[in-house]
């Protein structure tokens, strides 16, 4: 079984909610504890417990994390109607974990080397945070699987825009993330918006009747309407369904780096092989050690899709003793 924490942003987008119920009801992840990120993390912390209540897995501690941006020199990106669909008025009285997420995050991890997965699907601060706090992190970490970034290499993603959420809102976060030498997976939004929902997923999940699965529904069909269009990307649970079945994508070691500077927002990921097709050949006999990331690039998307859609609208909760 998978140990792993999940760091989310959980707030307008549903594929945070859809990524904390997936990770709740797949057998093969044990759920150390749910952390949130980046803006209200109050309101965040909330809608995590809000879910998990629905899911029957009051079980997974959550707790808040930072706020602001790691040199807290840019705006947080805020639409304002986080939350519509899943809460209601009665959930602002919700508790949630006193813990700070970054003291969960660096405890959890140096207490069991080797063993516990995190997995980033908002702004990677509090993992910055806890790699600037203890460096160790890095080394026993089993793994970091993070939603952000892209390769675009190729077709891959050549039609996108130049930047994406999770690297662009923080970019000093993910550059510590990616320099730290830690083992990185990363699935980048090249990748990930590949993995369409639309009208078909939305019935499937209000045919099942449960109360969280409409409130998906719900809160796809008000993310449907804000961008004007009729699809969605599951950027995030995918990321979950990689700790559990990494072959849902392929991928190649490389060296990654984010590029910068102070305008906002700002940053984009550059992905490199140590050794290239055009390396002179004197430095071919050289150690270049392959880079630290794997560089998710290509997806199976439609396997994905309909393993996540069973798993959710086939998840009984358990019986209360």
């Amino acid at each position: 079984m998978e140990r792993i924490i999940l760091d989310t942003d959980i707030g307008t987008d549903v594929d945070d909610v859809m990524a904390v119920a997936l990770a709740a009801v797949s057998p093969e992840l044990k759920v150390e504890g749910i952390t949130t990120v980046y803006g209200d993390v109050d309101l965040r912390s909330r809608m995590v417990v809000k879910t998990l209540k629905l899911l029957g897995r009051d079980d997974i501690p959550v707790m808040a994390g930072s706020r602001n941006v790691l040199l807290r020199n840019r705006e947080i990106w805020w639409l304002g109607h986080e939350g519509e669909g899943l809460l209601s008025k009665e959930d602002e009285k919700l508790k949630y974990d006193s813990r700070h997420a970054v003291d969960f995050i660096i405890e959890t991890v140096m207490d069991n080397p080797g063993e516990i997965t995190l997995i980033g699907i908002g702004p990677f601060t509090n993992f910055a945070i806890a790699l600037a706090r203890e460096p160790r992190v890095a080394d026993r970490v089993k793994n970091i699987i993070v939603m952000g970034g892209s390769a675009r290499l190729g077709t891959n993603g050549m039609e996108l825009e130049y930047s994406d959420h999770n690297v662009s809102r923080d970019p000093e976060s993910a550059s510590l993330l990616f320099r730290s030498g830690a083992p990185i997976t990363m699935c980048g939004y090249d990748v990930t918006r590949q993995v369409l929902v639309g009208e078909p997923e939305i019935l499937r999940l209000e045919e099942s009747g449960s109360p969280l699965n409409l409130a998906m529904a719900r809160m796809m069909r008000i993310w449907f309407s804000y961008w004007k269009r009729g699809f969605t990307a599951m950027n995030d649970p995918l990321c979950v369904a990689m700790a559990y079945d990494p072959s849902y994508c392929s991928g190649r070691q490389m060296n990654v780096e984010v590029v910068y500077d102070h305008r906002h927002p700002t940053g984009h990921t550059i992905c490199s092989l140590s050794k290239t097709p055009w390396t002179p050949p004197e430095y071919l006999d050289m150690d270049m050690p392959e880079g630290n990331v794997k560089v998710c690039l290509t997806v199976d998307s439609a396997r994905f899709i309909a393993d996540m859609m069973n798993r959710v609208c086939n998840w009984e909760a358990p019986k209360q003793q």
